[in-house]
């Protein structure tokens, strides 16, 4: 083989060797992964979790949605709550709520207004008669929905909830004061956290006599449940010291996450506690029990403390209430009955339809203090029998 064969053959094997090295050395272009960013938080919720007010909540209860009201006792002279449909005796009425003062001849409720929302109204009680609903004024701007209406003993101040421009989530609670000159009430203000959040959030009262709040929430409950929290009405506003908390601290008493972390060295809540229990036991002679409940043969309680399933307490303060409106619509009733009787022509003709729905409500709550009396049961043999 000539010196000229040779060369060919090993320019002819370098050429491959060469391609295959260019190959390897070409870069692969790959695209630059795009973290999402975390959408921003709202800054009036910043704003207003670092204005969080010092509450005390001593206590809490889980109830239905529908029977929150049962959960909230108040002293006569803080007026009384009702649903709508039970103040006025109506059927098919939105789900609105009503206060009623202390005196019982003036009401604030929700019902639907003419562009189809709720809004707030107040009626005044003439003879045996409610006047015609009048429109809260100084309130609607800004507020496309309002309901849970509570006026202090004062005839001034006044809490309520709404959906709004000023709302953070769903429902938010609002402060307002009447303005007896103008005949108004001065624009509301949302009355911050832990009492709002993202959640709905409802019902807001206070019993002053016994220095006692309620506040309704649904925030970490299911569609159906929600939170009635009790806590010490503060003389004055008093904030936490953002300063001297770290961030989880802060989140966790703007969304109440612990009522425990709120106790302090915890004598203000016993006393609370105290209240509450010596307010719900008005009217019991002192040498009876608590309560007598039978849960099966074996076992019956005297006391509320007693409960061990944690849906036990909340259903029998639905019980409760079911039972008061229960004695009251006898009470109506046979009132009701008794008039018939001695009634004109006229004045019967009236009383028949209210007489009719009387018994028709009276055969329904019974109902309900049967269901809710098994529900009970239920829930406690399932503890103890698992």
């Amino acid at each position: 083989m000539n010196i000229k064969t040779i060369a060919i053959i090993a320019l002819a094997l370098l050429v491959p060797l060469s391609m295959q090295a260019q190959k390897k050395k070409k870069v692969i272009k790959r695209p630059i992964a795009v973290v999402p960013e975390e959408p921003a938080e709202d800054p009036r919720i910043t704003e207003m979790r670092e204005l969080t007010q010092q509450i005390i909540f001593f206590d809490s209860v889980v109830v239905e949605k529908n029977h929150f009201l049962s959960a909230i006792r108040l002293h006569p002279e803080s007026g009384r709550l009702s649903s709508f449909k039970d103040f006025f005796r109506v059927q098919g009425t939105p789900d609105g709520y009503v206060y009623l003062n202390e005196m019982g001849n003036k009401c604030y409720f929700s019902d639907v207004s003419d562009d189809g929302g709720l809004r707030l109204f107040t009626s005044d009680k003439l003879g045996s008669e409610w006047s015609s609903p009048t429109p809260l004024k100084g309130i609607s701007e800004g507020i496309s929905e309002a309901n849970y209406p509570f006026m202090m003993a004062d005839g001034t101040t006044f809490y309520f909830a709404a959906k709004g421009e000023e709302s953070i989530g769903g429902y938010d609670i609002f402060m307002t004061r009447y303005d007896a000159e103008d005949g108004r009430f001065f624009k509301p203000e949302n009355i911050g956290m832990p009492f709002n959040s993202e959640a709905n959030d409802y019902m807001y009262a206070i019993d002053e006599t016994n220095n006692i709040g309620y506040f309704v929430t649904d925030r970490r409950q299911p569609e159906d449940k929600v939170c009635v929290y009790m806590f010490i009405p503060p003389t004055t506003r008093r904030n936490y010291n953002v300063e001297s908390l770290s961030d989880e601290q802060l989140r966790g008493y703007a969304d109440i996450s612990r009522i425990a972390d709120t106790w302090g060295n915890g004598k203000e809540r016993k006393l609370a506690l105290e209240r509450l229990n010596s307010l719900q036991e008005t009217g019991r002679e002192e040498n009876k029990p608590e309560m007598t409940f039978v849960i099966n043969d074996q076992t019956t309680y005297t006391s509320v403390s007693q409960f061990r399933h944690p849906d036990s307490k909340g259903l029998y303060a639905e019980l409760q209430e079911a039972k008061r409106q229960l004695e009251d619509t006898q009470v109506l009733l046979e009132k009701s009955r008794n008039y018939f009787a001695k009634a004109s022509a006229d004045d019967k003709q009236t009383l028949r339809p209210e007489i009719l729905d009387a018994e028709k409500k009276l055969e329904r709550l019974i109902a309900d203090t049967k269901s809710l009396e098994k529900r009970i049961r239920n829930a406690e043999n399932s503890i103890i029998n698992p």
